[in-house]
Formats: structure tokens, sequence, C-alpha cells
């Protein structure tokens, strides 16, 4: 929060990372440097982290992947309907460039500079899709073999940087873009790389350093990427930076403050209603056969869940902390993370960690754990109200547990045994039916327009739809199974029945208000669809919601029986 010592300093902070890039020598030292900067909590090159091991769950693993991208994804400089943005990204750069003391001509050949860099990279990037397909972006290799490989790519040199001595083995996500990257090593001249560099160093400090620089990285990123008009108040960008930083502390805080113990216990009773419907659905799933029920209910018999908030809170107090260094306290607590990461790799997973904040308004579930976990933060409206009747909460909350169980069986969930490792468990007939009801869903998504000309990519959001039509689906049998165990909770409340107030929390959960440059920014980039086919399209798909709204064949909101989809 203190300004007047950003001010004070300037681009200060950056000297002695300028001083190491302009000092580069050779390949060695630029991939030291990039280690350098991912321990630093920077960009650039690409990308690596540490998670389990997909085919060995109970082991983490270091894991390549494809990055060294400043816009929202490689669409952004192959397509042509992104074009103006890419221009106004080069114009960016020239400007930010300038801010680092450059002349006019040559800030905007350093601006080619990036964009061209960058556009390779982006050219041996797959698309966001494509990511997606789990066994695809699995490929083990062995140091020797990545350096048989990769050989122009002094891939030692950064993992000693990076403080992994000797690793046994690791997971290159997407071998063609590290072909492109060791071309690009052994042929881009070194001066090219300082440029990229220097961007990057920018640009991923942008937000700790003074207005100037800080404002200029928000007109681009914010206002022409998402329309957004005004910076958010100072505050709340300190605590985002606090969120990403030291995160379990802000969540520590937030649980003593606002989450009731019955709130944990009431979520715990809605878990115990949706995996007894979706069981029984396994149980009863009439196009599955035996051998695979069997295997699913295996897996789901070993299904864990999380709510509220870790057991242990992270301890933080190794990290040094300046008042006056905001950058370096940011960087500190980037590299106490990366540490962290680094010490674990081929040992035992740590199943009582979280990989979300306590605070945090989301939910997840994890393939390798087999795990779904609800945050405290989640745990209030319009998603949760202990204050509100059954109808209410399990069309919001409920159906989100339902949708973060089915993930554990989508098109790529499906995919992890009960283990948690990734193998083919399916029978081929099984797997030509859920695929075949796959591409319904994927067809049908792709019909929602949510902008003039821009539709959902019904194959980018494909996991996030099959969760969200399943979890409507089981959320509402759990609904009507409570009310026929306690019939007295049956009323009308307000004149609506308790389907109809399911349908409508359902549909409160995804009201947003998103202005259009970020609403296209999502349809390439996210996963899930917009809130407007969220809302809609499960509720479409039930004969349920039919009858509680009495719809007639030809509304808006109708859908033949025929065309409907149920895979859960």
């Amino acid at each position: 929060m203190d300004s007047a010592r950003l001010e004070q300093l300037g681009l200060e902070p950056l000297r002695p990372d300028l001083a190491a890039i302009g000092n580069l020598t050779s390949s060695e030292e630029l991939f030291r440097l990039v280690a350098e900067f991912h321990r630093k909590g920077l960009g650039g090159v690409f990308r690596s982290f540490v998670d389990p091991d997909k085919k060995e769950s109970g082991l983490y693993a270091f894991y390549l992947s494809q990055g060294g991208l400043s816009l929202p994804n490689r669409d952004y400089y192959l397509e042509e309907k992104f074009s103006s943005k890419l221009e106004a990204y080069r114009a960016h750069l020239v400007r930010c460039f300038g801010l680092l003391g450059e002349e006019p001509s040559t800030a905007a050949a350093s601006a080619g500079t990036v964009v061209s860099l960058e556009r390779k990279l982006a050219e041996a990037s797959r698309t966001r899709t494509e990511l997606r397909e789990t066994e695809k972006n699995y490929n083990k290799r062995s140091v020797g073999e990545l350096e048989e490989a990769f050989p122009r790519t002094p891939w030692k040199r950064y993992f000693v940087e990076s403080g992994l001595v000797e690793p046994r083995h690791v997971i290159l996500g997407q071998p063609e873009f590290f072909e492109a990257l060791d071309h690009l090593v052994g042929t881009i001249p070194l001066g090219e790389w300082k440029t990229y560099l220097r961007w990057h160093l920018l640009h991923g400090s942008a937000r700790f350093l003074n207005e100037e620089v800080d404002r200029e990285n928000f007109e681009f990123f914010h206002k022409v990427l998402l329309g957004q008009q005004e910076p958010e108040p100072r505050w709340l960008r300190a605590i985002r930076v606090l969120d990403s930083a030291v995160g379990e502390a802000v969540g520590e805080l937030y649980v003593a403050r606002h989450f009731p113990p019955e709130a944990k216990s009431r979520m715990a009773e809605l878990v115990g209603d949706l995996r007894a419907v979706f069981g029984d659905r396994l149980r009863r799933l009439p196009w599955m056969t035996e051998p695979t029920r069997e295997r699913a209910l295996a897996k789901f018999d070993r299904f864990s869940t999380k709510i509220g908030h870790p057991d242990r809170y992270r301890d933080y107090s190794s990290i040094p902390i300046d008042a006056a260094d905001y950058l370096g306290n940011y960087r500190r607590a980037a590299e106490f993370e990366h540490r962290r990461q680094m010490i674990r790799v081929g040992g035992p997973v740590d199943r009582t960690e979280w990989g979300m904040n306590p605070h945090e308004v989301n939910a997840y579930f994890d393939p390798t754990k087999n795990e779904i976990v609800f945050p405290a933060g989640i745990l209030q409206p319009p998603f949760f109200d202990l204050a509100m009747d059954d109808a209410v909460n399990y069309g919001a909350i409920g159906a989100v547990i339902a949708h973060e169980i089915t993930h554990g069986f989508d098109d790529q969930g499906r995919k992890y045994g009960p283990d948690g490792n990734l193998t083919e468990w399916w029978t081929e007939a099984d797997l030509k039916e859920f695929e075949s009801r796959a591409t319904r869903v994927v067809e049908e998504y792709n019909g929602y327009e949510v902008l003039p000309g821009a539709h959902v990519n019904g194959g980018l959001t494909l996991g996030e739809n099959i969760a969200d039509i399943g979890g409507l689906s089981i959320a509402l049998e759990a609904l009507q199974r409570r009310l026929a165990r306690e019939p007295a909770r049956r009323r009308l409340v307000e004149g609506l029945t308790p389907e109809q107030r399911f349908f409508l929390s359902w549909a409160q959960v995804w009201r947003e208000n998103v202005r259009e440059d970020a609403a296209r920014l999502r349809l390439t980039v996210d996963p899930h669809s917009p809130g407007r086919a969220r809302a809609v399209g499960p509720a479409r798909n039930l004969g349920a919601f039919v009858q509680a709204f009495g719809i007639e064949p030809g509304a808006p909101m109708w859908r033949d029986e025929a065309e409907r989809i149920a895979i859960w």
C-alpha cells in the first residue's frame, strides 16, 4: 500500500536482473537465468511445476509444459480474429521498452523481436482443447533421454538451478513444443533472447512497481484484453497478491471469522445424500457393462471429500518480510513455495494438502487423489445458505457437489483408476457408449451463441458440461429423496414448489456481468461454459425442469425428449 515508496524506487528493483540479462554470454547462462526467473515467480520460455505423477499417483513428479507466451493463448498470435489485439500488444511492448529507457526506434525493434519469438512458441503450442487430452500430454522421460532428444537445450543446468540435482525422470507435456524450443535455442541469437527476457521481467514485475509501469500493464492486459475501464482499488489488488503468495495465512483468518462449524456439518450431510444417489446410478446405469461397472464402483468407494479448510495450515514464518520491499517480498514468497515443491520430487504425495486456499469461492476434483474439495469460501450465498430451505441449497451447492463428484467420471476424469493412476479401465463397448453421449454434449454446447458470431467451444468445455448436466440431475434426485423421507419439508414458498426453487437456485448461481472483451477471451481459454449456457444447458436436458415450469414444445427452453442427454 506504500505507493510513495514505489514511486521513489522507480525501476531500481529491476536493476540487478537487467544487469544479469545483459551479462548473458551462452545458452547455459540463459537457462540458468530462466530457472532463476521461475524460482522468483516470473514466467518465460516454458512452464515447469511439481504435481503427483499421473501414472504413479503416490509420488511427486517434475513436469515440463509449453509456455512462454504473454497473450492468453496461441490463438491470439495465429488467428486473424485476434489481429487487432496482437497489434495492440505490439504497441504496448513499444511503450514498455520505452519505460526501460529505449529510444522509439529501438523500442519498436525490441517489440518486433518479442512478438516474433512468442509467435514461434505459439506455432509449436497445442490448443487448449488438445491440452485436455491427458494421455497425450503425459510423456515420461529420463534426463538422458531429454538431453538426447533436445541436445541444444542445457537441461541439466536448468535442473541444478531449479534445485533438482538428479531427478529420476521428468514428465514432458508436449514433446513437439520442446523440439521447436530446442531448435530456437540453437538458432535465435542470444541478443533476441535477452530482449525477450527483459520484457518478461518487466511484465512479471509490473504490479509491484511504480504507477507508470503498473498503469501501462493495466491499460493492455486489463483494459484492452478484458474491457475493464479502471483498476480495482489498491487494497483489493494487494489482497490478491497475498492470496497468491501466502494464501493459507489469509485463509486461516477467513475461517476463524466466517466459517461456522454447523456449515461443515450441513455440507457433510449434503455430500452423503449426493454420494448415495450417484452410487445408485452407477449400479443401475443401463448402458454400462458389468466389468466397467465393477471398476467404477471400486473407484467410487475410495472417493474422499475435504470440506472447509486443511487441518494444518502452512507455516510461512521463514519468509523474510520487509515493509519497504514489495517486489522482494513477493519473490521471497515465490522462492519459498518453489523450494517446498522441489524437495518433494520423487517423494510421497501429501494427501492432506489442499490445492486451493480456504477462502476461495471455488471447488475442485483431484483425479490423482480421487477426492473432491470444497473450500470454506464457497459455503456462502448464492451457493450455500444455512438459513435457506433444502430446495435452494440442493439447487446451488448440492449441484456443485454433484458436479465435482461426476468429474471423476467425465471425459478425462474417467481415465484415472481407483488409486488415482492414469490407466484405461473401461471396456471398448462402454467407451464407445460414453463417447457417443459425449459427442452429443459437444454438439449441444457448440450451438450456444454467447455473442454475435461467438459460440461456446463444446470440445474445450466438455468435461465441465458433462459435470453440469450430471450434477444438476443428481442433486435434484437427492432433493426429491430427502423430501420423500421428510414430507413436511415439501411446501410452497412464495408460491413456488421445491422443484421450481431448485432450478431457480441453480440459475441464480450462474448470474454474471461480463464485459464483451472478457467474454470473448474466456471462450478461447476457459474450460467452463459461460454462465448463461451453464444455467440453461443442463436444465433443458431434464424432464423434471419441463414439468416444473410447464414448458411447452416451441418454447425457448424446450428440448425434445429424444434430444435430451443423460450420461450419469
